[in-house]
């Protein structure tokens, strides 16, 4: 009997279309080949957000969630978690205030049923105020004076233009760079920039990792799809790694296989039915 295949793939500008949904093909496609196969994700949405985006669609494999930071089974169990230290968080919060006035979003978990805490500032840039136009309907969101990091957070999550989050990444990096993983990418739904800041292991490279381990199964034997820079490590540690059209630049360096198909295209749907 021939050995399951692994395919995981990235969520948005990968496998979902701009508009954020999942087209009919795509549905059929990825279901087709779950039937033989191990299908997940690894993506930066949170389990709520992603949950609701693939209810249509059959995941067997464990969710890499939260840029990795969390794991979980496909029946719902928590695999594994990568939390912040708090003490140090706050004091980075602290410090990206008092350099240029930039307050974060915060996710953390809440308890073991993945229920999880959306927390946001008063004070927003322009690009935090059209992603939260996105998010209205989210019952996690709360908005507080005084944004903080708990025992539990997942991501700290800067978002502004690229003038502000270049100097601040810098100045972080340089202050917090032994206790955290920091990733400044472009952001297509708002044309600006996302600044994460994770556990030093709580990447989708070190997920992929865990999930390889969970599942028992050697990292040549996984294929990954993905577009920007968080997808890099998974890259360079999967069997295949497949980028999309439309994926950066920087991203395609790393790629075993360049789709013509983008996102709005269903490039992986596409790959999917060609194997």
């Amino acid at each position: 009997m021939p050995k399951r295949k692994i395919y995981i793939t990235d969520l948005d500008h990968t496998f979902l279309r701009s508009n954020t949904k999942i087209s009919n093909f795509t549905k059929k496609s990825w279901n087709k080949k779950a039937k033989n196969s191990l299908m997940g994700v690894a993506t930066a949405r949170s389990f709520y957000s992603a949950n609701e985006l693939l209810k249509d669609l059959h995941i067997n494999a464990p969710m890499i969630l939260l840029d990795g930071s969390l794991i979980v089974s496909p029946d719902k169990k928590i695999i594994d978690t990568k939390f912040l230290n708090t003490e140090m968080a706050n004091e980075l919060i602290c410090e990206a205030i008092s350099f240029n006035n930039l307050h974060p979003f915060v996710i953390a978990l809440k308890d073991k049923a993945l229920n999880e805490s959306f927390d946001f500032p008063t004070v927003l840039t322009r690009v935090q105020k059209i992603l939260l136009k996105n998010y209205k309907n989210d019952k996690r969101l709360k908005q507080l004076k005084k944004v903080v990091a708990t025992e539990q957070t997942f991501k700290v999550v800067y978002m502004g233009d690229e003038k502000e989050l270049l100097p601040l990444t810098a100045h972080l990096k340089n202050l917090y760079g032994q206790f955290f993983e920091f990733t400044l990418s472009p952001e297509n739904y708002t044309q600006g920039y996302f600044l994460t800041i994770l556990h030093p292991l709580g990447d989708k490279a070190h997920g992929l990792k865990t999930l390889s381990q969970h599942l028992d199964k050697p990292l040549e034997d996984i294929t990954v799809f993905g577009d920007s820079i968080n997808d890099i490590g998974m890259f360079q540690l999967a069997g295949v790694s497949v980028a999309v059209s439309n994926a950066l630049e920087e991203t395609k360096e790393h790629a075993t296989i360049i789709l013509k198909h983008s996102n709005d295209e269903d490039g992986v749907a596409h790959y999917l039915n060609s194997i």
